[in-house]
């Protein structure tokens, strides 16, 4: 899709943000657009934007946010110390949806752990998500570990 624009979020996005992530039914992360639950938010986003080891970055077409995705970079002594990109938490707006805005995200992160040096990027997904199975192996990523969770809260 052209004209879409790739940049890191600004507190400015927030609302556009939690509407986005609260929009997402499969997820079930319990994210909300009440009103009461902004501060969570806020200060999250300010951890996030703050952080050395990660950047929350925005797709924006005509003024609009309508994408969003987060990026983790892990050192680890593993691969003699080697860097990884870790994708998070990546959602195309539900109207937006198949027109290359999720390659486009997708794309500019794997450039950036280029950029960085990284040895290897990684994502998870839900194992219901099969569209979005579908999605990342086109994109030249393989299904390769079982992933473990534990709710703590």
């Amino acid at each position: 899709m052209a004209d879409i624009t790739i940049r890191r979020a600004r507190e400015t996005d927030l609302a556009e943000l939690i509407a986005l992530l609260a929009a997402d039914d499969i997820g079930g992360h319990g994210d909300t657009t009440d009103a009461s639950a902004f501060e969570d938010y806020l200060r999250a986003f300010h951890v996030i934007d703050t952080s050395q080891n990660g950047q929350l970055f925005v797709a924006e077409h005509a003024g609009e946010v309508v994408g969003t995705f987060q990026v983790l970079f892990n050192r680890a002594l593993t691969g003699r110390g080697a860097l990884s990109m870790i994708i998070e938490a990546v959602q195309t707006r539900s109207d937006m949806r198949g027109r290359g805005i999720g390659a486009e995200m997708i794309g500019y992160a794997i450039e950036e752990a280029k950029r960085r040096d990284c040895r290897m990027v990684q994502l998870t997904s839900s194992m219901t998500r099969a569209d979005a199975h579908r999605f990342y192996e086109r994109l030249g990523f393989a299904r390769s570990h079982f992933g473990f969770k534990m709710k703590l809260k």
